[in-house]
């Protein structure tokens, strides 16, 4: 499985906006929902075009312009960044599993505790 890249905080922005969105969407129109008065098209433009060669959005033709929607699931990318964090942990993956496991409340440790059944079940078939 490959990594997501590292987004900056404005490639994180964009990213939500993109993942909130019930459609594709143009450079002007995530620069109008970013509501930054000093953000330059220019930059949500070029902020675009690296998260596509990042393979994180995807970009379609509309007329002379371009519209982009995102290219991973919003639960695939966390899913990643939690791997990479994983990956830092080095050899003590485990360790820094059942410490996040301790973290979560109740809710989030059912939902994961449901997971794994269903993950268990599915491969014990």
């Amino acid at each position: 499985m490959g990594h997501m890249p590292h987004l900056g905080e404005l490639e994180r922005s964009v990213m939500n906006i993109l993942w909130d969105a019930p459609a594709p969407l143009k450079v002007r129109e995530v620069l109008d929902i970013l509501g930054e008065r000093d953000l330059a098209y220019t930059t949500v433009m070029t902020v675009l075009d690296r998260l596509g060669n990042k393979t994180m959005v995807r970009r379609e033709r509309d007329g002379r312009a371009f519209r982009y929607a995102p290219a991973i699931s919003r639960d695939a990318a966390t899913s990643e960044l939690l791997h990479a964090a994983l990956d830092q942990a080095g050899a003590d993956r485990t360790a820094a599993l059942v410490h996040f496991a301790r973290t979560v409340d109740p809710a989030e440790a059912q939902a994961l505790r449901a997971a794994l059944d269903e993950i268990e079940s599915r491969t014990s078939s």
